[in-house]
């Protein structure tokens, strides 16, 4: 497999989102792309936008990023099947450009959440490690609260596109450890033909290695990899 990391300015966890790939896939596998480039690397199998406050977050988070040339190219390898991983801001940006419904907001507490919390995996997909797996992840973000029309989530429930949702440390799904106010505690969804776009708001690239404190993160990569062999 190879990955190719879109950078936008402002992006801040494209070091780690670079770092696990090359965990994930092999060093040499994965290349990186500018904005205001047009194509992606030959032979690219998965396209992944990190993290961070994409041309400072103005108008709203992704709405800038959205229009960036390379943003094309990226719905066109979404729509021939190709894998897409959208994290934090990177979700924010799949949003806006309609690769993935609904919106994210600013947090129902209006407060910058910066900590670790759990999520379970609600539903099978190429990034998904085993069903009902309970993964500790970091998240960073002030507009996380995902939202959606009841006619949107009705959809994602029924063709099993809730990839992810916020739960307590023993996998039980309540609102107390919803740490935005997410609708259906929703932390990550999918998209695409065959569920091949996954935007998600926690930070598996910042749990993906010992020293970061576990490799919780690392299983989604991993499992896409997989998928793909």
């Amino acid at each position: 497999m190879r990955a190719a990391v879109v950078l936008f300015p402002g992006l801040n966890a494209d070091a780690e989102m670079i770092r696990t790939l090359e965990l994930a896939v092999g060093s040499g596998h994965v290349s990186t792309v500018w904005h205001g480039e047009t194509a992606l690397p030959a032979g690219t199998d998965l396209v992944a936008i990190p993290g961070g406050f994409s041309y400072g977050d103005y108008l709203r988070c992704g709405a800038i990023a959205k229009v960036g040339p390379i943003m094309r190219a990226v719905a066109d390898h979404a729509k021939k099947g190709g894998y897409v991983l959208g994290v934090c801001n990177g979700f924010q940006i799949l949003t806006e450009c309609g690769l993935l419904p609904g919106a994210l907001t600013r947090n129902a507490h209006l407060r910058f959440e910066c900590r670790d919390v759990h999520v379970k995996v609600e539903a099978s997909g190429p990034f998904s490690p085993a069903a009902g797996a309970v993964l500790r992840l970091p998240i960073a973000h002030g507009e996380g609260r995902y939202q959606a029309s009841p006619e949107v989530l009705a959809r994602l429930r029924a063709e099993g596109r809730i990839a992810l949702v916020y739960c307590a440390r023993d996998g039980a799904v309540t609102d107390l450890a919803n740490p935005n106010g997410s609708v259906d505690n929703i932390a990550g969804i999918y998209g695409g033909p065959q569920k091949n776009v996954l935007g998600l708001m926690p930070h598996p690239e910042r749990m993906s290695e010992d020293c970061q404190g576990g490799r919780d993160g690392l299983s989604l990569f991993t499992s896409v990899v997989a998928r793909a062999a």
